[in-house]
């Protein structure tokens, strides 16, 4: 049932004529929400790099920092994309130099038409400012001055077929001789009613090697000459594979 009473009404008088005074040139508009993200968030620009292994470092302190590197090879811009154009503002980069064996020709006559190098990885990154970039341009590691925390992307390490205890921390059953239940998984759904499993049921199969995403990581060093990165904490992902490093979307930047 609707809203019956006067102060229902007059709400949407009042919204009816917002809508017909809306005027863009005046920087507010209460029809189209804003495209910034898909799901709201601040569109940032980071660096690509590989991840080299860990050390560790000494603050002015003396106190001594356990931090990954991270190697930042050249990136460049391999294409500019805009709502006009594609839909929505990013801009596309390309990373560690490829020969064209290892490229399809797709990848190969997109290199070729920008008179660009040829790049094993590509990337986009979401901006606000696509106009500012043009191909052929490089993203600096400045693009991390000033910032403390990070979020690191990359692909976790494989562990292969994994049963559910160390998959999902389930607990075991009774460990005495005559259990026979020690590490098995236990029921998986009624039998008449549903008559099946249900979707997204923990079970056992196989674990890591997916994307992942580790928040507000501490950037400790950032070395300009040496193309570096050092941050503490938790990096995804084996030694030698490509991780995304871009400022956090937290109070601390």
């Amino acid at each position: 049932m609707g809203c019956k009473s006067p102060r229902g009404k007059v709400i949407k008088q009042d919204v009816a004529l917002a809508r017909e005074n809306a005027n863009p040139n005046k920087g507010w508009n209460v029809s189209a929400p804003s495209r910034r993200s898909k799901k709201g968030k601040n569109m940032t620009l980071g660096v690509i790099g590989k991840k080299l292994g860990m050390t560790q470092i000494f603050d002015e302190q003396g106190l001594a920092i356990p931090v990954t590197v991270i190697k930042v090879d050249d990136i460049v811009v391999t294409q500019v994309k805009t709502v006009e154009t594609d839909g929505y503002n990013a801009i596309q980069v390309g990373t560690i130099a490829a020969k064209e064996k290892h490229l399809t020709k797709a990848e190969i006559g997109h290199f070729k038409k920008n008179n660009l190098e040829n790049f094993r990885h590509l990337q986009e990154f979401r901006v606000d400012n696509p106009q500012d970039y043009k191909v052929g341009d490089k993203i600096e590691l400045s693009v991390l001055n000033n910032v403390e925390k990070v979020d690191v992307t990359g692909k976790s390490i494989g562990k292969g077929f994994q049963g559910t205890v160390k998959r999902w921390n389930f607990g075991r059953g009774p460990m005495g001789h005559g259990s026979k239940n020690h590490r098995e998984p236990g029921s998986i759904g009624a039998g008449t009613t549903p008559s099946r499993v249900i979707k997204g049921k923990r079970m056992a199969g196989n674990m890591g090697n997916e994307r992942v995403t580790i928040t507000k990581l501490k950037l400790v060093k950032v070395d300009a000459e040496k193309n570096l990165v050092l941050v503490k904490g938790s990096v995804p992902g084996c030694e030698g594979r490509l991780v995304t490093i871009v400022p956090t979307r937290t109070k601390w930047n």
